[in-house]
């Protein structure tokens, strides 16, 4: 059983409880651990299958260009947080253990598309319009793009080990468009259409923490370039001023960017948010997205509160990221067994749920919330091997 005392402990020994005492006591409030009724000993779990997982990611990513909605100017795509982004961030890592050379091609025509995007970024038209998709439409969907372009090219140059002349630019178009004043300086101006987590009010704060990350891990050392420092700092001020407002799910993230930025979260904070994501694991292992923010379904249907890939997959990634132990009787080993446990072998992914509508899991849309739970599962198991 993980008991309150074992909880305590995990804590010490990942080293979220830097602060010493003042910190333990801090994070002591935090709710009975969810997963009391857990065995201590997890049993052993099936090995995940990669080439599936890349099928699955491969075939999305074919089905998103071949999507009329996502048809763009210049013979463009449009880049989706939950799918493309997500699919940029964890196709590459699978590469080697699958012996690829090198992109494949559904790889090749993202890659080409946003590398266009990028470099005649003036000219191009943004992904949304003012008419007909609403007032302030067009200055969300280029700030949204440009911090998506930034992420998916600098994960693949990381691979690389060496920044491309795109990445470069792509990150200085991002740049330009941080907000520098106001009370969300640090920030982009994101994507809004009421449809949680990817587009709406608590996205600007979560692809600002992603932003940070992405920074942190890019080639070259480039979080060390004078000429990006200034806009560093006004990212990471942001997402220290604003981390106590966020919903769970943007504070899992910021715990991930402060393993980067070690000023990001007090020590208070980080023990809090890890305490509260040990009361919020199922008996199963898993966690469910709906216990991570403050979603409702536009159609009024429940949520689905079952452990999900996204939820699991995030958690345990960002788990393994601060270094958490693998003891069979602590939160990582029992979330990375979930992960193990529920791939769907057919498919190749991991499921997970819209917090926005009951929909319809044979359509596109259906998929959105699976594509960024199988990315991450790829990302989290990568991460533990």
């Amino acid at each position: 059983m993980l008991t309150a005392k074992r909880v305590w402990t995990w804590l010490a020994v990942s080293g979220v409880l830097a602060g010493g005492a003042g910190a333990i006591m801090a994070a002591s409030s935090a709710s009975p651990v969810r997963a009391a009724d857990a065995t201590s000993e997890q049993p052993a779990s099936p090995g995940w299958d990669r080439q599936a997982a890349a099928r699955y990611l491969d075939g999305r990513e074919v089905a998103w260009q071949a999507w009329d909605r996502t048809h763009k100017d210049r013979a463009t795509y449009c880049i989706s947080c939950h799918t493309q982004a997500t699919y940029g961030m964890a196709r590459p890592i699978l590469r080697q253990d699958l012996g690829e050379a090198g992109p494949g091609r559904a790889e090749q025509v993202m890659l080409a598309s946003i590398d266009k995007r990028v470099n005649q970024w003036a000219a191009m038209q943004p992904f949304y319009s003012d008419i007909p998709s609403g007032p302030g439409k067009e200055v969300e969907s280029h700030n949204s793009e440009s911090v998506l372009n930034a992420v998916i090219l600098s994960s693949y140059d990381a691979r690389a080990g060496h920044m491309t002349a795109s990445t470069r630019l792509a990150f200085d178009n991002a740049w330009a468009l941080q907000s520098k004043t106001g009370p969300d300086a640090g920030s982009w101006v994101w994507q809004n259409f009421h449809y949680g987590p990817w587009e709406s009010t608590e996205s600007q704060y979560h692809w600002a923490a992603l932003m940070a990350v992405a920074v942190a891990k890019a080639a070259d050392h480039y979080r060390d370039d004078p000429k990006a420092a200034p806009s560093v700092a006004l990212l990471t001020g942001y997402l220290q001023s604003h981390y106590d407002a966020q919903p769970v799910l943007n504070k899992i993230v910021a715990l991930w960017a402060s393993q980067s930025y070690p000023g990001l979260l007090s020590p208070n904070q980080r023990a809090r948010l890890v305490g509260q994501l040990t009361s919020l694991q199922h008996a199963d292992g898993g966690w469910s997205l709906s216990e991570l923010g403050p979603w409702a379904r536009v159609d009024k249907t429940p949520l689905e509160t079952r452990s999900d890939g996204y939820a699991t997959a995030l958690i345990v990634l960002v788990l393994e990221e601060i270094g958490a132990p693998r003891r069979p009787e602590f939160p990582l080993a029992k979330g990375r067994a979930w992960l193990l446990a529920n791939q769907d072998k057919t498919t190749g992914a991991w499921t997970a749920w819209s917090v926005n509508k009951n929909r319809d899991p044979a359509s596109m849309e259906g998929h959105f919330m699976s594509d960024a739970a199988t990315s991450y599962a790829v990302l989290a198991l990568e991460a533990g091997k």
